[in-house]
């Protein structure tokens, strides 16, 4: 069995960014090591290129069931025999995600978007502690201010059949790069399946607004969690900069000397707008800090 698989969804428009999150995966992973990429079928000209035995395009057609009618390359999507409205394209990356994670035939999978860079040796064993993957956990990380992930956390919690959260403050699972276990995936898409007695991509797909990686951290830390020992947390993995705002030459440069010595990889959200170049500056300079 393959230790690690990366999976990243993408579209055309991100295109330079996954160029360079590739380089670094090819990089940065073992010769082994396959990054596995979801595309809508509108974008596979430009993504065929890097097909090949480190790289594995997927389109969405091969990922969901056909009753799934895609209306439009980006982002809208509709189920044919349900009722409930178009999914949007922010969720469908999610199903996704999920979709495939449960699929492939490896230890661990490193979910990676495209605004993502490696920038160190990167392995599942680095992020494994008495056998155990660790999960990117922040206690306390979500206040009642935090709207969208206090709405998170409780869908999550009515998908898996739990009881209402406590008021906040609650745990944060949401970040830019994680690892999953896939054997936890299929078993979370099972839970999902029992507690609503509809299949479990119908049941996620139902919800407007839901988050991925705050499914599968409440599940490991309250459903699996019954049953055994969570796993340790590891919020290191990734150096991020959220902000929507575009950072200059300096500030990428101030965000690079930034890296923490456990990350192995950078985060500039796509939605910052920074300039090509700029973004290039920080893969530069922590390319440097790391040696």
């Amino acid at each position: 069995m393959t230790k690690l698989a990366v999976i990243t969804p993408t579209h055309g428009p991100d295109a330079e960014l996954f160029a360079d999150l590739h380089r670094s995966v090819l990089k940065h992973t073992s010769d082994e090591t396959v990054h596995h990429v979801i595309i809508s079928p509108a974008w596979t000209s430009i993504f065929a290129k890097y097909a090949g035995p480190r790289c594995r395009i997927w389109t969405y057609n091969e990922l969901l069931p056909k009753y799934y009618i895609r209306l439009a390359p980006y982002p809208l999507w509709v189920n044919s025999r349900r009722p409930w409205p178009p999914v949007r394209g922010w969720v469908m990356q999610q199903t996704l995600k999920i979709a495939l994670s449960a699929r492939l035939d490896v230890d661990a999978v490193l979910i990676a978007d495209s605004d993502v860079v490696l920038v160190r040796p990167t392995s599942a064993a680095s992020f494994t502690v008495d056998g155990r993957l660790c999960l990117h956990r922040e206690e306390k990380g979500v206040t009642s201010d935090m709207e969208r992930h206090v709405m998170w956390h409780r869908v999550s919690r009515e998908l898996l059949g739990l009881p209402p959260a406590p008021p906040p403050p609650l745990t944060d699972y949401v970040t830019a790069m994680n690892f999953w276990v896939p054997a936890t995936v299929r078993a979370m898409q099972r839970r999902m399946a029992e507690t609503t007695g509809r299949h479990w991509l119908d049941a996620f797909n139902s919800r407007l607004h839901i988050s991925e990686f705050m499914l599968y951290g409440v599940f490991v830390d309250e459903v699996l969690g019954q049953t055994t020992k969570p796993p340790p947390s590891n919020t290191t993995i990734c150096h991020k900069n959220w902000q929507r705002t575009p950072l200059d030459h300096e500030g990428a440069v101030a965000f690079a000397d930034r890296l923490g010595p456990e990350a192995v990889a950078m985060m500039i959200s796509a939605k910052s707008e920074t300039p090509w170049d700029v973004r290039q500056t920080a893969i530069r300079r922590c390319a440097e800090i790391t040696g």
